[in-house]
Order: C-alpha cells, then structure tokens, then sequence
C-alpha cells in the first residue's frame, strides 16, 4: 500500500526506482498561472490549498488564507490537472471546505489514476499553536474517496530559532497511530524537518506499525535544518517510505547520499 505513489510514477518512467526522494513538488498552486507553471514542468506533485470562497457564490476555491478569493475554482483545477500525468496533494485548512470538496472531486476525477493526496493538520503536536481539524470529522468526511487515496495527517507545530525546539513526543504518536489504526488508505505523516534529530526513535516506531504508513519530510523558509538531520533517517528507513517535500538543492544531496554508499 506505502508505493503506490512510487509505482504510478515508476511505471511512467517518470523515477528510476521506488526511491520517495525522487520525487519532486510544486507548492501553492493557487492560481490559473501557477496552476499552468507546474503542469508544463518538471516535478512530480501538485501541491495546492483549499478553502471556501469568502462571497457568494460559495464554493471551493485555490486559496490559502488569509486570502478569501482566487482566479480558480477547485473543479477547473481539477479540470485542468485530469489530462496530464501529475500527482496531486489538497491542503485543507478548515473542515468546511471537506465536504464540498470531496463531491467536486468525486464528479472531476471519478475513477482517478493519478496520485491523490489530502492533507489536514488533525492533532496537537509539538508547540502547536494552530487549532487542528477535528480528526473524526476530517476522516469522516474525506471517507467516501476511493481507498487507495493518500490521507496526509499531520500535527499542528512550531519552531523557534536558538531555542532547543521538542520533537515528536511519544504522545504524540501514539495519539496518531491509534487514530490510523483501522484505516484502510495508506497514510503519509507529514513532519517538520528541523524537529526530525530529536524524534528519530518515535517516528521510526511509527512506521514499524503498518506498511501502509510513509513519512513527508517538510520544512518552512526559516528553519533551520542541515543534511546530517537527515541522514539517520535515509540510512534506517526503506527508501520508499519517506518523501522529502524540500528545496531541490537538499534532495537531490539526500538522493547521493545512498548513491555514494552504494
């Protein structure tokens, strides 16, 4: 279940091997021009967020807030991505664009063969400040996709510069392990790159727990985070069970790290 990513974009000669970090994103793809940008380009992964409309007529559009409108729905995005070969990833920041959301999508891409990712922030994590989805109603709504969608669970989080930042806590994945238990998707966890030293032993327990389960590693503009923070993580995990949604300049030194050993 933890490669189907990997295979859709293996059989398409798009990656040399079920290798996560080959595989490459665009982010915020909010907007008809960026929206064209990364269909005519090189990565992989469409990443884009979702909220409401601020006016009538209410629907889901690309937006990420504070913003309240945009120049593109959430159907003539999806209309737009269904011709093309690009994995796609929906951020939801609020519940009330789930629902709505997942009817468009079900009308656009009925039968999808493409990746499909959602993605909701549903439990406190570490210095987390944001209000998580209620994860019950997330999952409630977000049940009727088709089995092999990815749902991304993340934790609400915070960083700090020049203080000692806490990792996942054992708490906290177990909090989320238990919500996942008996979920029938694969299930990507999404994690902070610069909290990734001190959570090496929780996160690797993680994973041990289903072969439905990968990793995303993410990072913010300000973090601070070096290659030796990842390497534990690309030396005791299977390369395919963790994504690396970072700067193309620090994934492809992840992806030479197995290539200089080998």
């Amino acid at each position: 279940m933890s490669e189907l990513t990997l295979q859709y974009f293996c059989s398409r000669g798009h990656i040399d091997r079920r290798d996560a970090a080959e595989v490459s994103w665009s982010h915020a793809v909010n907007s008809r021009s960026s929206l064209m940008e990364a269909l005519t380009g090189p990565t992989h992964m469409m990443e884009a967020d979702i909220i409401m409309r601020g006016h009538d007529p209410k629907e889901p559009i690309m937006a990420h807030p504070p913003e309240t409108d945009s120049d593109i729905t959430l159907k003539e995005w999806l209309q737009g991505v269904k011709e093309h070969d690009k994995g796609i990833k929906l951020d939801f920041k609020s519940l009330e664009a789930v629902p709505p959301s997942v009817a468009v999508l079900q009308e656009v891409l009925p039968e999808p063969s493409c990746p499909v990712w959602v993605n909701a922030d549903v439990l406190p994590g570490p210095r987390g400040q944001a209000t998580p989805l209620e994860p019950q109603a997330f999952l409630a709504a977000v049940g009727t996709l088709p089995s092999h969608t990815v749902l991304s669970l993340g934790w609400t989080v915070g960083w700090t510069a020049c203080t000692d930042n806490p990792g996942y806590s054992w708490n906290n994945v177990h909090e989320m392990e238990e919500l996942c238990r008996t979920l029938k998707n694969p299930v990507t966890f999404p994690v902070r790159a610069a909290l990734l030293a001190q959570s090496l032993s929780q996160l690797k327990w993680l994973l041990q727990q289903s072969d439905r389960y990968t990793l995303t590693v993410w990072t913010c503009q300000k973090d601070e985070l070096t290659l030796q923070d990842l390497l534990p993580y690309r030396k005791e995990f299977d390369i395919s069970r963790i994504y690396y949604d970072l700067p193309d300049f620090i994934r492809t030194e992840i992806i030479k790290t197995l290539q200089d050993k080998n």
